[in-house]
Parts: C-alpha cells; structure tokens; sequence
C-alpha cells in the first residue's frame, strides 16, 4: 500500500470517535515504529518534499587536489549532452531577453552596476561593495540545486583545465558537439556541451561553442565576469558580459 494511502487511512480513524484502538502506530521506512496516542492528535499535515538538494544530481570525482567535485549536467538539464537553461551572471532564473535593460544587477547600462562593484567607475551612483564573489542567493547553482551547490569559481575552472590534472578533447556525445574533459589520475570525466549564448532574445554560436559562468567576478572590471570559453580548436577562461546569458555546470566539494 503507498504511503499516502496509508496515513489517509490514519486520517480516516482519527475522525472515528468511536473507534476502538486508541494508539496510532507508524511503521518507518528504517523499521521503527512510532506511536500516538488517538485523543492527542489534532491534525496531520501534508506537504510536498521539494528539497531539491545533493544526492538528486549526479556527479564526477576527477581527482582533483582541491576535492572539487564536479556534475554530469547542465542546470536545466536531464542529460550530459543537453544545453540546459541560460542564466546572467547573478540571476538565477532563465528568461526571454538578454541584455542590460533587463539584467538585475544595474541600471540599464555596463557602468551603472548595482551590486557586485569593485570600482566606482562602474558603479551606480560610483557605488562600490567589493563583492568579487557571487552570494548564495545569486548563484543560479544553489537556487536551483540546493546548497550543496555552487557555480565554479575561476580557480576551480583554473583546475579543471590545468594539464598536469585533466586532459580536454573535442568531441561530440549523442550526436551534440562540445569537450570532454578526462582525469589523468582516475579515467573519469565530465562532457561540457556547446550550448552557446544568449543575446537579446536570440540563441548564438550553438554545436560550436561553449560558454560557462564562473561565480567570479573580472578583476578590474565590474560589468564583466569570469567565464570558460571554448569551439573546436581551444578552451580557455575570459571575461564576458553579465548581463549574457550563458550555461552553468554546478561543482561541489568532497564532505
């Protein structure tokens, strides 16, 4: 019998005023048992488990000196080989147009920044806060993954594309172009489709090129952020415009 049915058939006793057993026994999924007394329960509340957390989304030990663990999907995405969804850099939803009119974090142009400002010239009102790392709230990893959660920061792309840890191939999986990345200590690796960028209301350069986020803000440069970069004859790290919507590839750290 599913569970629901189960405690619909609790709730259904507990309304029998004259019911005969008067203790209540839950039998757990780990065995235990647990009791109560009928005339002490007012109520039974249900409501959906929508931890969306850890262990639902797989990932990939490379063998990386820093623990970094990193996922086998795109955030958006079912598949290693699919795009998945495209996020500014700070935003943590995907939405229709691309570009500083609509980016969270200014006032419509690339040197009125609201937040995530290191230098006053491209500061709203010469705002500066010296954030040079996304919070938890704007990091599109966390909000849409849970906590355990996060967007790479450049060092953690750093490692990923450092020679002596990973070798990186242009290939295609399924048919969807892009670069696996393989561990020279253990053989494991991670496939980073070439899902492109979002611009204005467009989808640019899909199949043939790769743009990931970092959480990493560009130093010197507050309207840019750090972003791995890559088509068929390199992959490197650069900078790029917050307010493009790029993909993003969750890490998190050996517990």
């Amino acid at each position: 019998m599913k569970v629901r049915s189960v405690l619909a058939v609790l709730l259904f006793l507990i309304g029998l005023q004259s019911a005969l057993a008067q203790t209540l026994k839950l039998y757990l999924s780990d065995k235990k048992v647990v009791e109560y007394s009928v005339e002490k329960v007012d109520s039974l509340v249900f409501t959906e488990d929508t931890d969306n957390t850890s262990e639902s989304h797989e990932y990939v030990d490379l063998g990386l000196p820093s623990g970094t663990l990193w996922a086998t999907c795109n955030v958006g995405a079912n598949s290693p080989e699919e795009y998945g969804d495209y996020f500014a850099w700070g935003e943590t939803e995907p939405k229709n147009d691309y570009s500083w009119s609509t980016y969270k974090y200014c006032r419509d142009a690339y040197d009125r920044i609201t937040k995530y400002c290191t230098s006053s010239y491209d500061g709203y009102n010469a705002i500066v806060d010296n954030k040079t790392e996304l919070e938890a709230m704007d990091d599109a990893a966390t909000a849409n993954w849970g906590s355990d959660w996060q967007m790479p920061s450049k060092e953690q792309f750093d490692e990923l594309l450092n020679s002596s840890y990973t070798t990186t191939t242009w290939t295609a999986l399924n048919g969807v172009y892009g670069y696996e990345i393989t561990s020279n200590s253990n053989g494991n690796s991670i496939f980073l489709p070439a899902g492109g960028r979002c611009e204005g209301e467009s989808l640019h350069n899909t199949g043939s090129d790769g743009y990931y986020w970092s959480r990493t803000l560009s130093t010197g440069i507050s309207s840019d952020a750090n972003y791995l970069d890559f088509y068929f004859s390199g992959i490197d790290i650069s900078i790029n415009y917050r307010y493009r919507g790029l993909s993003i590839r969750p890490v998190r750290v050996k517990k």
